[in-house]
């Protein structure tokens, strides 16, 4: 069968057959093994090392959300990589930071986009963006055994509502549970530090521009206390992932605008090492 549809050309007969607007279902009965949490693992012997991503930040302001990333990547004591990118685009209005094992995490990310995608075409209409927060929950509660085994991924979604108009964040668990944060939200290594630095500088009205600078605020914070955080490297130019969400859809903020921010910072940083502090009343 596998060498006729070679020969013709055409496609196998389960890709043209109606069915689930899901693809992890579609996936699931197709080729159940290419699902990451389907995968069997050697008998467990100890820790199973891999590089983990560590932190990630997200904040909300009047027309949108800001998620952004450092790009440490750790294996135990070590640094496996320097720039390893953890925020992508999941669709034209929202974006998933990844924490955790890194290689599953991207893994579950590429998955996540052919979820979407395949919905739209499916069923001719974008998932709402709730929906889209428990797509993605359903998959992070599938990877429970590898979690269970350390290989565990914590995500963190945000997304532009266009029925609310207004930007969202979602938070999870290991075991796929989902809670919405409300202003701002961390998820890593570094996530106890960067959500205090956000706790002393967030407020309501904040401008894209004083978004984009508390996140990077914050994970300069959580690098500074947390050895699995990087911070902004100038030396070598790498900088935090900075994307905005908002009603004209995804945009990440390139180099130069990072870099910017980036250096402003550390120029503020020689006078005040621990940061702006929150206003007294």
């Amino acid at each position: 069968m596998e060498a006729n549809t070679r020969s013709t050309g055409r496609l196998p007969a389960a890709f043209l057959t109606p069915g689930s607007s899901s693809f992890m279902d579609f996936l699931s009965e197709q080729s159940p093994e290419m699902l990451p949490g389907r995968r069997s693992l050697p008998p467990l012997q100890g820790a199973i090392e891999a590089p983990h991503g560590t932190t990630i930040v997200a904040v909300t302001f009047p027309g949108g959300v800001v998620l952004a990333g450092d790009r440490r990547a750790t294996m135990g004591n070590m640094i496996a990589q320097r720039d390893i990118e953890k925020v992508f685009p999941a669709d034209e209005y929202s974006a998933v930071g990844i924490a955790g094992t890194a290689g599953l995490a991207v893994e579950m990310v590429k998955l996540f986009q052919l979820e979407l995608e395949h919905f739209e075409k499916v069923e001719g209409a974008t998932l709402s963006l709730e929906g889209k927060a428990n797509r993605l929950s359903t998959m992070i509660r599938s990877n429970l055994a590898m979690a269970m085994q350390g290989l565990a991924v914590v995500p963190l979604f945000a997304g532009y509502d266009v029925d609310r108009g207004k930007g969202r964040i979602f938070s999870y668990d290991v075991t796929g549970g989902r809670s919405e944060e409300t202003g701002y939200a961390s998820t890593g290594s570094g996530s106890i530090f960067a959500r205090g630095a956000m706790k002393k500088l967030f407020h309501d009205g904040l401008t894209e521009q004083q978004a984009t600078t508390l996140v990077i605020q914050a994970l300069y914070d959580a690098a500074d206390d947390d050895s699995a955080t990087g911070g902004p490297d100038v030396a070598r130019r790498i900088y935090p992932i900075v994307t905005v969400i908002t009603e004209d859809g995804f945009r990440r903020l390139n180099d130069t605008e990072s870099a910017e921010i980036a250096r402003s910072i550390l120029e503020r940083r020689l006078q005040q090492p621990d940061g702006p502090r929150a206003a007294l009343l």
